[in-house]
């Protein structure tokens, strides 16, 4: 389970109550320690990647664009990293590394916030209408950004049920996090048992792929832990869930 916070946000968190019950916006990477909240659902960090990382994800050839699975701990990223990305043909100098940076802290605050010394990485090339349908997650906690392409559409909390029933049918109110937000949710596997009702933007047919990264508490699904060496990683493609 997340670990618990007070009731009452500390100041020093940055966060703030948006206009849906549970949802909380932040301007810093710390305030997505307020989920620990009982009554939070979801905490939003509102932020801009530099606009040079944005233009340069954004010309990487979609071959080119990595799609691959770790279970690590937060100081194994760059070792286990880097050389997946040179598999891929992703160009080694600055832009990359501003890339593994911003991966890096998100997987150090989620591992933290979640008390596991292991984190379950998805940085995922997404082409498809996977995981399209409104959903809650089976899971305690999920953490979501999206580097290229369209971003996570969520539901408020009085909205949730009828998007599930209504699916394609649904017309509204719906909610899309800001280009390059990061989205710390809950799952239904959270003290409260809720969750906050979310999908993937369907983009077949728009000439969008996007790139997303997924973080995760370990689980049976997850892959083995990452070692040094050759064939200690996973491809993505088990069941997605954003």
């Amino acid at each position: 389970m997340l670990t618990q916070k007070a009731e009452v946000i500390p100041p020093a968190y940055g966060s703030t109550a948006s206009r849906g019950t549970g949802i909380r916006t932040c301007g810093s990477i710390s305030g997505l320690a307020a989920i620990g909240a009982p009554s939070t659902e979801l905490v939003i960090w509102k932020r801009a990647l530099p606009s040079q990382l944005r233009d340069w994800l954004n010309q990487i050839p979609v071959p080119v664009l990595p799609d691959l699975r770790l279970l690590i701990k937060p100081d194994e990223l760059r070792p286990a990293l880097e050389p997946l990305l040179d598999q891929c043909g992703m160009q080694a100098g600055d832009m990359r590394e501003l890339l593994i940076t911003d991966i890096a802290k998100l997987i150090q605050v989620f591992s933290r916030i979640t008390a596991k010394a292991r984190v379950d990485v998805r940085l995922e090339r997404v082409d498809d209408d996977a995981c399209w349908k409104f959903h809650r997650d089976s899971v305690d906690a999920r953490l979501l950004t999206t580097y290229r392409g369209p971003t996570t559409e969520w539901v408020q909390p009085e909205h949730g049920e009828r998007a599930i029933l209504e699916q394609q049918s649904f017309t509204g109110p719906l909610e899309h996090l800001g280009a390059h937000d990061v989205a710390l949710f809950k799952g239904t596997k959270a003290d409260t048992g809720r969750g906050i009702v979310h999908r993937s933007p369907p983009i077949v047919g728009t000439g969008y792929t996007r790139l997303l990264l997924c973080l995760n508490k370990p689980t049976v699904a997850s892959p083995d832990p990452w070692a040094a060496g050759p064939g200690h990683y996973s491809h993505a493609g088990v069941q997605r869930g954003w």
